[in-house]
Parts: C-alpha cells; sequence; structure tokens
C-alpha cells in the first residue's frame, strides 16, 4: 500500500462538505477519479498531496512522508510567483521587444527563473542548477521536450506547457504522480502525444492518479474513483477495470427562453485582408482573409499554437498589432478612431486565459455583472435595470445560489460556467467561445451546446465564433468553418 483514506473527510473553501471516502492506492495500480463538476475530484488530488487537511478521518502513507513520495503536477504557473508573474506579463503584452527576455524553459526546470523586470542580472543571482545535467536530459527525452530547453516559456503551445509541467514534477523522482485534467485545451496530436507519454510514465513503475474525463482515460488505467458530489447527493463509487460509464443525468435546471439581442446594426463583424502577425523571426499568421458576416456561425479549429488565439485577439481588441494591418471590425475600419471599448461592448467573449487570470476572489455576483462593463472585475454600480439583468442570468444558468461565493470556492467546472454567464449578460451581437466547454462535465456541456443553439434560435442575427478542439461538441447551428495550420488559413 502507498497511500490510504480512511473515512476521510474534507471540505471546500465556502464551506462545501463531501461524503467520507475510502481509497487505496497500492503499487501497480492506476487510477482515473470521475465525476460531475462540483464533486470534489481536483480537492482530493490536493488532500492525496497534503495540501488540503481532513476534516476527518485518515491519511496512511506508510511508505514514507507525502513530501517526498507524491507530485502534483501544476496546474499552471502559480507553483513560483516569479514565474507566474513572468507568464502573465508577456502572454498579456504582444511585445516583440520583450519576448527575448522571457525565461527558458530550462531556467523553469531548474529554478533558475529571475524577477519579471530584472534589468541588472547581477541584481538577482539565481541558485545553481536543482538537477544534473544528464537527468534533466533524460526526462526530456522521456516527455519529448528536448528541443524547447532552450525556447521561451511563452513561446510554448498549450500541449508544449503541459510537457514542461509534467516534466518538473518527474525531475523530483515521484512514487505517486497527481495530474488534473491533463488533456483539457489539447488538440488531436497533442492529446495522442500525451498518452503515449502518461503510458511510458505507468510502465516506469510510478504509480498514476488522474482526474480526467471519459473520453480521455488512458489505456494504463487499472482503477476507478466516481465521486458523486457533496453531501446529500450519494455515495462515493469505486469501480474496478475500465469499462464506461454511464453519463449522469442533468441536475441543473433548463435553460430557460433568452431575451433576443438588439437589433445589429452592421453587415460585416469581421473582414480581414491579407492580416499578418509576427513576433521577431516568428510569423504567427500569414496572409489571412477572412470575412464574418453578420449572423453567421463559424467554427475555428486548428492545432496548439496554429494561431488562433492570437486571431481572436485581433477581433477582441487585444493585440496592438491590428494598427499595421488591414481589417475591419462591425463595419469600421481598425484603427479610424474607434475605442476598445466601443468594440469590446459588442463582444461577448471567454477563453481559457481569461479563466486562468481572472482574480479568484471575486465573487460570482460581480463575475458576471462585470461582463456589462468589459472588466476583470466590478468597479462600478449596476443601475437597478442591470441588477435586474444580472439576477436573472444567475437564475437562467442555475447560478443564483453560488452568487456570494468567491471564484476561489468553487470547482473548476463551476468557475468556467460562472465565466460563461459573464460572456452573455449583455446579449452581444457577436459571441467568441475560446474552448468554453474547457473543465465542463459532460451534462453542463450538453447544457451549454443547448444554451448556444436557443440564443441562435431567439436571435437569428447572432454572430458566432467558436474555438473548440472536439468536433462533437460544435452546435448545430455552425454553417461555416475556418481550418488554421501554422499560422495560414487550410480550409
Amino acid at each position: 500500500m502507498l497511500i490510504q483514506l480512511i473515512n476521510a473527510t474534507f471540505r471546500q473553501a465556502g464551506n462545501q462538505s463531501y461524503p467520507p471516502i475510502n481509497f487505496t492506492l497500492n503499487a501497480g495500480e492506476h487510477w482515473a477519479i470521475m465525476g460531475p463538476s462540483g464533486a470534489g475530484k481536483s480537492l482530493l488530488l490536493d488532500v492525496l498531496a497534503g495540501r488540503t487537511t481532513l476534516q476527518s478521518g485518515q491519511l496512511l502513507h506508510p511508505v514514507g512522508p507525502l513530501k517526498a513520495m507524491v507530485e502534483l503536477v501544476a496546474r499552471d504557473y502559480s507553483f513560483d510567483w516569479r514565474i507566474a508573474s513572468a507568464a502573465q506579463f508577456y502572454q498579456q503584452r504582444y511585445n516583440a521587444q520583450t519576448v527575448d527576455t522571457a525565461p527558458t524553459v530550462r531556467e523553469v526546470l531548474q529554478g533558475q527563473v529571475r524577477p519579471t523586470g530584472t534589468i541588472d542580472p547581477a541584481s538577482a543571482p539565481v541558485p545553481p542548477p536543482a538537477y544534473t545535467d544528464e537527468w534533466l536530459a533524460e526526462v526530456a527525452a522521456q516527455l519529448n521536450i528536448t528541443y524547447l530547453l532552450d525556447r521561451r516559456l511563452t513561446s510554448l503551445s498549450n500541449g508544449e506547457t503541459r510537457r514542461t509541467l509534467l516534466a518538473r514534477s518527474l525531475l523530483k523522482r515521484p512514487r505517486i504522480l497527481l495530474l488534473d485534467n491533463p488533456f483539457v485545451g489539447l488538440d488531436t496530436d497533442s492529446r495522442a502525444q500525451l498518452h503515449a507519454i502518461v503510458g511510458r510514465v505507468a510502465q516506469s513503475g510510478v504509480s498514476l492518479v488522474l482526474v480526467v474525463d471519459e473520453r480521455d482515460v488512458p489505456r494504463c488505467i487499472t482503477n476507478r474513483l466516481v465521486l458523486s458530489g457533496s453531501v446529500g447527493q450519494g455515495k462515493q463509487v469505486l469501480e474496478q477495470g475500465t469499462e464506461g460509464m454511464e453519463a449522469s443525468p442533468a441536475t441543473g435546471p433548463l435553460l430557460r427562453a433568452l431575451r433576443p439581442s438588439p437589433q445589429a446594426t452592421f453587415t460585416y463583424a469581421v473582414r480581414m485582408r491579407k492580416v499578418t502577425i509576427r513576433y521577431g523571426e516568428k510569423t504567427v499568421l500569414n496572409g489571412i482573409d477572412w470575412t464574418v458576416r453578420r449572423g453567421e456561425k463559424w467554427a475555428l479549429l486548428g492545432a496548439n499554437g496554429s494561431g488562433k488565439s492570437t486571431l481572436l485577439s485581433l477581433i477582441t481588441a487585444d493585440n496592438p498589432q491590428a494598427y499595421a494591418n488591414d481589417f475591419d471590425l462591425f463595419d469600421r475600419k481598425r484603427g479610424t478612431g474607434e475605442s476598445i471599448w466601443s468594440i469590446k461592448a459588442k463582444i461577448g467573449f471567454v477563453s481559457p486565459e481569461l479563466h486562468l487570470y481572472f482574480p479568484r476572489q471575486t465573487k460570482v455576483y460581480d463575475v458576471v455583472a462585470s461582463g456589462l462593463f468589459d472588466t476583470m472585475g466590478l468597479f462600478r454600480k449596476p443601475t437597478p435595470e442591470q441588477r435586474t439583468q444580472i439576477d436573472d442570468q444567475l437564475r437562467q444558468l442555475g447560478l443564483d445560489h453560488l452568487r456570494d461565493k468567491p471564484l476561489s470556492a468553487l470547482s473548476v467546472g463551476q468557475q468556467r460556467w460562472v465565466l460563461l454567464a459573464r460572456a452573455l449578460i449583455k446579449n452581444p451581437p457577436l459571441l467568441v467561445l475560446d474552448e468554453p466547454t474547457q473543465g465542463l462535465d459532460a451534462t453542463q456541456t450538453a447544457q451549454f451546446r443547448q444554451l448556444v443553439e436557443q440564443l441562435c434560435q431567439v436571435n437569428p442575427d447572432q454572430t458566432l465564433i467558436y474555438v473548440t478542439h472536439y468536433t462533437d461538441e460544435l452546435p448545430a447551428s455552425i454553417s461555416n468553418t475556418l481550418h488554421l495550420d501554422g499560422g495560414r488559413i487550410v480550409a
């Protein structure tokens, strides 16, 4: 036995409690943790890693201390404030001059990152490398990131970032590796590559515990733990083997009828003419010609690193290179005196980056309300009419009971659902949904797809740009596709 939970109960921030759980991980076993959003899956990993204390029960680890034995693969860059601040600084600035000073993968893995904005290296000395060159080279080869070691952190695709974070954990030589939704946000090829890597790690003798969606369960999994939810919603279920599970029935309220949007006055939401974006010697977008007419529904597809996010940053007025390119937004040529806020007022937007950087202590009510003002938080008082609009939105999406809780007290799926409510709150004529179902469970994904269909039925002029790596999630209303590969349009 490597680790065991006996009648263990734990509590999420915000005082949500979960049923008692009994769980034993033996050497040679690999577990998939499954269940609906909010069931406590990620919190269970925190318990096993010793990051969250039990309310009652026991956590046994007779083989050795948790810190030396168990490693939770980082979900993002928050494990080191210097890396987190550097990642946020460089990702939110599309500035070629500063990208050259971003930390490299080697510096991140060796713990040799200087604080953001360091001008004189002598003023911020770094410690010696955390690992030998031989051990780093071995792990890098195992995870296929050798070619990334001297690349800047901000140049990595989503799949490359995931493998880098996994390498950081494997360098510590853990006996138990905990992974939280490692396949979320990856394209088909990146998922296949990570599946192969996870299989090799399992064969190396490391025991795996993964929070994972049914469609992404690795072949090496030997056992399943299905979590049902908070106290009063049932018991936890242990399953042996790798047979499929039935989807859980819908638990949220049916999505009610939605208010139609005001009549859209533009003819073209987007008209791009030979748009090209370069950062130094790297061309991210190459000669893009794209027209999105009012009322059209588009799927934007492509592998990680194909240029989708950069393309969206032009539409959402977040990329300063917009002024060096020829394109129109809402029938007006970009750079002819329009304000960023007048553009954002017409767009409802959600993305993995918005989720990553949205302030975690913001209350759910304020998060949804902030969508009326396109701000990362609520900085003005809503009018009585706006308060009614916010209340209706919370009720429609089944969030009213969470209105006073901070984002940090919610599960990842619940947080994403709140940000979707924020994107929809002002009934925008253009919806830009970048991987909107990332982190949602099967029920929430089906509800969201139903919601998008309702929007398109109620608002014939609703314009939609939808990004996903799972084409089976695309709403039926999608009738146009733009496929990028290496910054070029291929279909």
